[in-house]
């Protein structure tokens, strides 16, 4: 018990700004889902990038492999357990929901959008949008967010530092999931608004929810 409030998981120098983020990447998925719906093929778009990941070295395919793991069921529940217990070492419960939210809800959406879009690879596999890209943004994304409220970061300096963990993040996965032929370049694309349309949302809501239950004591 400090007396202190505990602080926001979406500081509110960033609010306006990533709520304009999460409205654009919403329409974003919206409309490459309603291009794409029951494709079962490259588009246009899509065949302009696969080339650049055709062909590579027995090692990157191995970088590959590795980074895909994290967005598989074991390494992905890794990740959050390590960091929610990090978050809840440190005392920062609201931090610990907010890393199994965020990607929880991020991820649960990609695989509620799947079945409506219906778009295919190799054959009856189900993959827009991609759900290991979206895990691993949302990931990254509360990382930041958590990152800029602990530095007391501003406006411009923590937009950045999202922006560009939200950006590392989606392509290190987006190149893993092109290169092993899971996903084609618009399913990374869709899978990466995904997350920034969903993450900072949760992120509001867990504050919201957190300030009207007092999860922290006061």
């Amino acid at each position: 018990m400090t007396g202190r409030p505990a602080p926001a998981v979406l500081p509110a120098a960033l609010r306006a700004g990533l709520g304009l983020i999460a409205a654009l990447a919403t329409l974003t998925v919206v409309a490459l889902g309603i291009l794409y719906a029951d494709h079962s093929r490259p588009g246009t778009v899509d065949a302009w990038f696969q080339p650049l990941a055709d062909g590579v070295s027995p090692a990157w395919r191995h970088t590959a492999l590795a980074t895909d793991f994290l967005g598989e069921p074991a390494g992905a529940a890794t990740l959050i357990v390590v960091a929610v217990v990090a978050c809840l070492l440190l005392r920062r419960p609201r931090a610990a929901v907010l890393i199994a939210a965020g990607t929880t809800m991020t991820v649960g959406t990609t695989k509620l959008i799947k079945p409506l879009v219906g778009r295919t690879i190799h054959g009856e596999h189900l993959s827009y949008p991609s759900g290991h890209t979206a895990f691993l943004t949302a990931f990254a994304l509360t990382a930041a967010l958590l990152a800029t409220g602990r530095l007391g970061l501003g406006r411009t300096a923590g937009t950045s530092l999202v922006l560009a963990a939200a950006l590392v993040a989606g392509a290190a996965m987006g190149w893993a999931q092109i290169t092993l032929g899971a996903h084609y370049p618009t399913d990374v694309l869709g899978g990466w608004c995904s997350a920034l349309a969903v993450t900072p949302a949760t992120a509001w809501l867990v504050d919201r929810i957190a300030d009207a239950g007092r999860w922290e004591r006061r």
